[in-house]
């Protein structure tokens, strides 16, 4: 796992912008898989400018988002869907057909996951999976417990999680209990995972996924087993790592490579 320590949450997303539009650029086909929260919403905004002022072209790239409450209809205020219209979608050149997030008011929850599982193959899968992390170490909805070769699927939302969330609804009886996600199993399957990470209230999550056993009571330490996972995480966030100066020397060490100056007397 590749870790990258930026100074704050303004460097990471840059950061995290700049590997999003370097794939864009090289394949613009690509699939993106997109999570929602505080922590994107700089990388979004970002990828907003270098399409406006690069004109980086989106015409082609496909979108699928990790998750969605269930009962919220596309158009409510709070709803992923909306999140990502508000905050990404809207601002590029996007073909809206291409872009999918999870259908909160599905018929048959079954069925509908089996269905977005089927739209992710048929697209070929996802190139880069952008994450951000909970609290108590989960990605997307995949709550402590949940099984590392999980599938898209309901899941029940803890009681942390709903604290976490209350903030957007404005109390915690306001919060759905459940949620559409993605599995770690279909996570796993991307082709490069991207994880964000802002804040000294996520240090002790990082740490476990980063560094901590591999077990299903952090979701995100299921990362570990996966061969392309570059984490970006603020100073605060990172605080707590206990290898943070060799990843420091590794990341010199890249620029070094990239500049063709490695190896050279320093």
């Amino acid at each position: 796992m590749r870790v990258i320590v930026e100074r704050d949450l303004d460097g990471v997303s840059r950061t995290a912008a700049q590997f999003v539009a370097t794939l864009v650029r090289r394949k613009p086909t690509c699939v993106l898989g997109l999570a929602t929260g505080s922590t994107p919403l700089g990388m979004y905004a970002e990828l907003v400018r270098l399409h406006r002022e690069e004109r980086l072209d989106f015409s082609r790239v496909v979108t699928f988002n990790l998750d969605e409450y269930v009962g919220l209809d596309a158009s409510h205020p709070q709803s992923y869907r909306t999140f990502m219209q508000r905050n990404l979608f809207d601002h590029l050149n996007i073909d809206h057909r291409n872009t999918h997030v999870p259908d909160g008011r599905a018929l048959d929850f079954d069925v509908y996951c089996e269905r977005y599982e089927r739209m992710i193959r048929d697209e070929g899968g996802v190139d880069l999976q952008v994450l951000g992390i909970g609290t108590d170490g989960h990605i997307a909805f995949n709550e402590p417990g949940s099984s590392l070769g999980s599938r898209t699927r309901l899941k029940t939302l803890t009681n942390e999680t709903i604290r976490d969330n209350a903030r957007f609804f404005g109390s915690e009886a306001d919060v759905p209990r459940l949620a559409i996600t993605m599995g770690v199993g279909t996570i796993l399957e991307s082709r490069q995972c991207l994880l964000l990470a802002s804040g000294e209230h996520k240090a002790k999550a990082i740490r476990d996924t980063v560094e901590g056993p591999v077990t299903a009571q952090v979701t995100a330490s299921a990362l570990q087993l996966h061969r392309d996972v570059i984490t970006v995480v603020d100073e605060e966030a990172g605080r707590l790592l206990e290898r943070r100066s060799y990843y420091r020397e590794v990341e010199q060490a890249q620029t070094l490579l990239r500049s063709g100056r490695f190896g050279q007397a320093q």
